[in-house]
């Protein structure tokens, strides 16, 4: 049974529960899914303590965290078995490649040992590298001349899109006999367009095709004659006898269960997938592609992580079949190399709660007498992990504590306050030259200056690189508009500028490559990508330790937002900075411009030369005059007459009061660790429920309350305003359906107001209604302060599917009712068995509270909506 169905039963008391003695979960990581891993966690929480408990899983690294919560909760033992491979070896080992786009073949990036192949990594992050170049390149180029490299550019991309890519990788998997392959996609639209892409290509003779056929014309056998016509009926049997398959969400349920039988069979050779093929079926493959390592999670694009990469990779590689399994990356251009290595050789995800608090959960525990509702808040794995960090977070604080004692100023034991003066009053100082920068390096301001050339003093993320040589200057990307259109920052943004600057620097090991011993390939390897600097690969220049031979200048990559000062000074550029001796040069070049002028370089005046003015720039240079004046004449200085000791002490000082604080914080986030988790939400949420009369003042449940118990297929607290506002007394059958299929349809609704607008009156009316109903719950949650938006809360119930509905309930074909849809098929099958179970469960409601007519009405739409292709059995059945 599903886990909705079990914690049915517990909510309910079920008889039947008094005879189970062991519960068997599998793929139990999808605890961790934001939407149903909260039924997951409920169902273990509220089973019976006499119940034994088998999980399943290949990807929980905290297996052990997992397992003592169950110990906690169940007062008994549970033990973590390994089988004899655990996660670093399996049974079919795997070889993970990666294919540049644009490149011309494939990289081994992780052996069958799991040893990263780092040469062979660099190699491909070098074509990478290389093709971005060309596209800076052209963007610095003269309009005509970037108009000439763009038609080169674009009739490059043609030669290596992503779609002549796969069709490589895919020839040569099918000449090395390294199929059957599953080739991942995060869009259906991609699958299929994949699919159709590979044009003529054939891949199983003519005995597996009539075989095929046979299977295919037997499978649809059970459907009427109009739904075999259904388009996507029809155009998936060519693909499928040519070898070729796609499973994914929006196909039909019955022909998702074909092509996996054809593929268990070995009938289909290439198959374009979605993720949920690697979620809950046992399908694997000699081979598995990515297309690529981003997807939609609901909310926004993101590179997907290793857990997700171990799931799906996982597929590849058939026990007793294959003696090792094959992975290849497809890489995007704009890839970071960190992000894919980290992909590739990332550690599975942990198991961290979802847990969150639903007002039926809610509902179904104020209505069992004696229940506290905290029971589950106390019980829950996201409560035991929050409390598991408390020790180690007090074991940090007095770590921290000791740090802090340990660091010395004596000297100034008797001048604290003296030294807590100056210490405030320079932070005041630095505030205010940071807060005038700010004002300095606006773009109208700064951009004329910034020629090649120009020396700057840069920071980076906190860390202070010193003076370096700009050596270009360009505009980033804009950035699309959720319309497909651009976006354009706005004018005084400084994030759209991006400069190019020469640092000395040291790399983080020193002498690398003489501790690779002689790997030659990884060493060119190294030494072309030497120009390149960044914070996580390279450190500022330690003048009193670091020798001559160990610094070199590098390009960073910057923004506005990283220059600290702008000197006076321009030192001559090469054209290319690339070559070990055109960046030596700079680097002597600014050795003599600091032996010239000592102590430090001149600056450009900001007012004189810059030309920066303004009301507010004038108040903080008015407070920055009087702020140094006081300094100067500080007591502290007649204390430590020296300034290099005066600094000395101040850092210290400083450093002690930064881990002070780090233990302060640490401590008191051990402090909330031990507070129950959600208490202030639950709380508004019982004043919810009590404002729109669900439960009385004292926490009984009511009738409302008891009614919105029995529904958990979609918000339980709209449905049952409706239903008790008449919304659905004097609308037909048909109406009632349709209205409620705006409950389970989940796609986004991109037109908003004006999908209304487009109904037809007898649907229209009953919409509003609904809106009405949604409303008035988005009040009362913020009224009791719960963060909702009350457009949004509205816009979540999309009417796109009303007249599709309305038209199945009213008989029509599943071929014209699809034609009243932008969806797929599959799409339109999900939205009617989840309406179907949502009128069952109204049905229940309606008759829990004696409405009768109601429970008449939701019965007879149940009946309406459930034939044909919509309700076909099951192949598996």
């Amino acid at each position: 049974m599903t886990t909705e169905i079990l914690r049915s039963m517990l909510y309910r008391g079920s008889e039947l529960m008094r005879e189970v003695a062991w519960v068997i979960y599998d793929e139990i990581h999808y605890m961790r899914d934001k939407e149903r891993g909260v039924v997951w966690e409920e169902s273990i929480i509220l089973l019976p303590h006499r119940v034994r408990f088998v999980f399943l899983s290949a990807t929980i690294p905290n297996s052990q965290q997992f397992v003592n919560w169950k110990c906690k909760i169940h007062h008994q033992p549970c033990h973590v078995v390994y089988t004899n491979y655990r996660t670093n070896y399996r049974p079919v080992p795997l070889q993970h490649y990666v294919f540049p786009h644009g490149g011309d073949g494939l990289y081994l990036v992780v052996d069958e040992k799991g040893k990263f192949r780092e040469a062979n990594f660099q190699r491909a992050m070098a074509i990478l590298q290389q093709k971005t170049d060309n596209t800076n390149e052209n963007m610095l180029d003269s309009n005509h001349a970037h108009n000439k490299k763009q038609k080169q550019t674009k009739g490059d991309s043609k030669k290596s899109s992503p779609t002549t890519n796969l069709f490589r990788i895919v020839k040569l998997i099918m000449t090395r006999s390294l199929n059957p392959v599953i080739i991942f996609s995060f869009s259906k639209k991609d699958c299929e367009k994949y699919a159709v892409s590979l044009g003529k290509e054939s891949y199983n003779d003519s005995t597996e095709q009539d075989l095929i056929s046979q299977v295919y014309q037997n499978a649809l056998e059970g459907l009427s004659e109009d739904d075999r016509k259904l388009p996507q009926v029809e155009a998936l049997l060519p693909l499928l006898k040519r070898g070729i398959g796609v499973h994914h969400g929006g196909l039909l349920t019955i022909l998702k269960e074909i092509v996996e039988i054809l593929f268990g069979e070995g009938l289909i050779k290439v198959l374009f997938a979605t993720e949920t093929f690697a979620i809950g079926i046992n399908m694997p493959a000699k081979t598995v592609v990515f297309t690529n390592t981003r997807k939609w999670d609901g909310k926004d694009f993101r590179w997907i992580t290793s857990g997700e990469y171990i799931q799906m990779s996982g597929r590849a590689g058939r026990r007793g079949k294959d003696d090792r399994g094959i992975v290849i990356q497809m890489m995007e251009d704009s890839v970071d190399p960190s992000i894919t290595k980290d992909i590739l050789y990332g550690a599975p995800d942990s198991l961290n709660s979802s847990y969150h608090i639903k007002y039926n959960m809610l509902l179904n525990m104020l209505r069992v007498e004696d229940v506290d509702p905290e029971y589950l808040l106390r019980a829950s794995f996201h409560q035991f992990q929050q409390e598991d960090e408390a020790p180690a977070l007090e074991q940090q604080a007095l770590e921290l504590e000791a740090q802090a004692q340990a660091i010395d100023i004596s000297i100034l034991a008797e001048n604290m306050d003296l030294l807590e003066d100056y210490y405030e009053m320079t932070k005041q100082l630095e505030l205010t030259q940071e807060r005038i920068m700010k004002i300095v390096r606006r773009p109208q301001h700064i951009l004329p200056f910034l020629a090649p050339g120009r020396l700057l003093y840069i920071s980076i993320d906190g860390i202070t690189y010193g003076w370096g040589a700009l050596a270009s200057r360009t505009r980033s990307k804009p950035i699309s508009g959720g319309d497909g259109g651009v976006a354009s920052p706005p004018l005084d943004t400084i994030s759209e500028h991006v400069l190019v600057v020469l640092l000395p620097c040291c790399a983080n090991v020193p002498n690398e490559r003489q501790e690779k011993d002689g790997d030659d390939v990884e060493d060119k390897i190294r030494q072309a990508l030497q120009w390149k600097g960044s914070n996580t690969t390279c450190r500022p220049v330690n003048t009193k330790l670091d020798s001559e031979e160990n610094i070199e200048m590098r390009l960073f990559t910057v923004g506005l937002e990283n220059v600290l000062k702008i000197s006076a000074v321009r030192v001559l550029i090469p054209p290319d900075v690339h070559s070990a001796e055109a960046r030596l040069s700079v680097r002597r070049s600014i050795k003599e411009v600091q032996k010239r002028f000592t102590p430090d370089l001149p600056l450009l005046d900001n007012e004189k030369d810059m030309g920066v003015k303004g009301e507010e720039y004038d108040k903080l240079s008015a407070r920055l005059i009087p702020l140094m004046e006081r300094l100067s004449q500080h007591k502290l200085k007649d204390l430590i007459v020296a300034e290099e000791d005066r600094s000395a002490v101040l850092e210290a000082y400083s450093k002690r009061k930064i881990v002070l604080e780090q233990a302060r914080v640490i401590r008191q986030e051990a402090k909330s660790c031990q507070t129950l988790v959600m208490k202030d939400q639950l709380k508004m949420m019982k004043k919810v429920l009590r404002q729109l009369g669900h439960v009385d003042a004292n926490g009984v449940i009511q009738t409302k309350g008891r009614t919105a118990c029995e529904i958990n297929t979609a918000d339980e607290l709209v449905v049952v305003e409706m239903m008790f506002s008449g919304a659905f007394n004097d609308i037909s059958v048909e109406q009632c359906v349709a209205l409620l299929s705006c409950m389970t349809y989940d796609e986004v609704n991109k037109k908003g107001d004006e999908s209304s607008s487009e109904l037809k009156s007898f649907l229209q009316s009953p919409f509003l209604k609904l809106q009405e109903a949604a409303r008035t719950v988005a009040r009362a949650q913020i009224a009791c302060k719960l963060e909702v938006d009350e457009d949004q809360f509205v816009d979540k119930y999309n009417p796109g599917m009303m007249e599709a509905v309305f038209a199945w309930c009213k008989g029509a074909k599943f071929a014209d009712v699809q034609k009243l849809t932008t969806t797929y098929e599959g799409t339109t099958i999900r939205t009617l068995r989840r309406l179907e179970e949502l009128l069952r469960q109204l049905a229940v409601a309606s008759k829990a509270v004696g409405n009768h007519e109601l429970e008449a009405k939701f019965e007879k739409g149940s009946e309406l909506i459930k034939r044909d292709i919509v309700f076909c059995s099951s192949l598996y059945l």
